[in-house]
């Protein structure tokens, strides 16, 4: 696990898209991991930045969203496969048949996430995924407590999260309790995982997942042992790191043909 700690957002959000243009650059028909919520939001602007000003080319690139709420209708604004078009697919160029989310509206959501397994897998895996986290430490909607082995399922959603995304509708009332949620197994798959947080809100989940045991009780503490996890994340961020003088020097240190 890289930790590196960047002044803001826009930093974060320019050195996420450095490793994105990379990949796409080395292999154009990359697959990515799609987030939503607020922290991939720079990620995604500085993307359209680059293919709309310097030609970025996303054409023959697929995506996969984490995770969906269960029982919103298709098209709903506040669904993830629409917030993914409106933040990301319809300002680049990449085809919007290859950009999939979990089926929520499925009438056999078991079945709905079998076969989202198995259409990661038929593209070949996630070639980066993009990474949030939530102020409990789960990543996608893999609340505290949920297996590490766990595939893509349908899951509950704790009030607090509940709470905290209720700023994205009318009201808490109209929050889903029910997501379908790549599992962590599932994100362990990715070769390469981009976990990105700010804000001084998020520093105990970072001190948590990033220093503290592998549990489940922070379900973002899997990424320990994954191969190739990078964590960007601001001075607010960071604030609780024992080792953030470490981390700092670490990446001030690296060579630079290294890269992410």
């Amino acid at each position: 696990m890289e930790v590196v700690i960047l002044p803001d957002a826009a930093h974060i959000g320019a050195m996420a898209a450095d490793a994105i243009e990379a990949l796409l650059k080395r292999k154009p028909e990359a697959v990515l991991g799609l987030a939503t919520g607020s922290s991939p939001l720079p990620i995604y602007d500085e993307l359209a930045r680059r293919h709309t000003e310097e030609g970025l080319d996303f054409s023959r690139a697929s995506g996969f969203a984490l995770d969906e709420y269960v029982g919103l209708p298709l098209g709903h604004p506040e669904s993830y496969r629409e917030v993914i078009r409106r933040e990301f697919s319809d300002r680049v160029n990449i085809d919007p048949d290859k950009v999939h989310s979990p089926n929520g509206a499925a009438k056999d959501l078991e079945a709905a996430c079998r076969e989202y397994e198995e259409s990661i897998a038929a593209a070949g895996g996630v070639d980066l995924q993009i990474l949030g986290v939530g102020t409990d430490g789960h990543i996608g909607f893999n609340e505290p407590g949920s297996s590490l082995a766990s595939r893509t399922r349908i899951k509950t959603l704790l009030e607090q999260t509940r709470k905290d995304n209720a700023r994205f509708f009318d009201s808490i009332d109209d929050v889903p309790h029910h997501v379908v949620t790549q599992g962590l197994g599932t994100i362990m798959d990715a070769r390469h995982v981009v976990l990105v947080a700010t804000g001084a809100q998020k520093a105990q989940a970072v001190r948590d997942f990033v220093e503290g045991p592998v549990a489940a009780i922070c379900a973002a503490s899997v990424l320990q042992l994954h191969p190739h996890a990078t964590i960007l994340i601001d001075e607010a961020a960071a604030s609780s790191l024992r080792l953030a003088d470490y981390y700092r020097h670490a990446f001030e240190s690296k060579p630079e043909w290294q890269g992410l």
